[in-house]
């Protein structure tokens, strides 16, 4: 085989897995199965119990657990090519708009200035943060609630999301560092959108949340 079917068979293996994701996300929208693990996580299960979608990605470090959370919380993705790729590929795709907004490196400065809010924080131990916004937009904007207010919010045409640091000591030294994210739509119009939008767009935003594991 020359070197050019060499790349079009690896590209279209690479398509069929895409697309095999794809129907998989589809299909398995809404019908998330609640993962087991050893200690559930009650802050952010307080703003959203129920959700459509779950992302959840996990790594023990040989490290504190309050060192493990502050390296999460200061860590920079943008520093990654991959995760980089990602974001550009989503705004060629979308048509979206360059941010031209000068924003923190660090993870939770950044996602603040973006306009997600806190919901709540155990010092040196995990942080759940939330907002509402329209994933499909090409140029989303994220709008933080009140904590008080968040797991009643019910505005037509939203999509909640909820996502959390956290680092849990273990038995004999080092940290379970867990990276949780929950969404769910609105309403009915809303939920059709952002199926379809999570269907798309879901294998990047999972290898995003593997690929942030690294830096720590």
């Amino acid at each position: 085989m020359t070197l050019v079917h060499w790349l079009a068979a690896i590209l279209t293996l690479l398509g069929l897995g895409y697309v095999t994701l794809v129907v998989a996300a589809w299909r398995r929208y809404g019908r998330v199965r609640r993962l087991a693990r050893a200690a559930p996580d009650l802050l952010l299960d307080t703003f959203m119990p129920a959700y459509d979608v779950l992302e959840r990605h996990h790594i023990r470090i040989a490290a504190p657990r309050e060192i493990v959370f502050a390296a999460a919380a200061e860590m920079n993705m943008q520093q990654s090519p991959i995760i980089r790729a990602i974001f550009a590929t989503r705004a060629f795709v979308l048509r979206a708009n360059a941010d031209a907004t000068a924003r923190p490196t660090g993870l939770l400065d950044q996602m603040r200035s973006l306009g997600w809010g806190e919901l709540a924080m155990s010092p040196g131990r995990e942080v759940v943060m939330g907002a509402v916004t329209q994933p499909w937009d090409p140029n989303p904007r994220f709008q933080a609630i009140p904590p008080g207010s968040f797991a009643s919010f019910r505005e037509p045409g939203f999509v909640k999301i909820a996502w959390t640091l956290r680092a849990d000591s273990r038995r004999g030294g080092g940290s379970d560092f867990w990276t949780e994210t929950r969404a769910v739509a609105t309403d009915a119009k809303a939920r059709r959108k952002f199926r379809w939008y999570w269907a798309r767009f879901s294998p990047g935003v999972a290898l995003i949340r593997y690929l942030s594991l690294a830096p720590l």
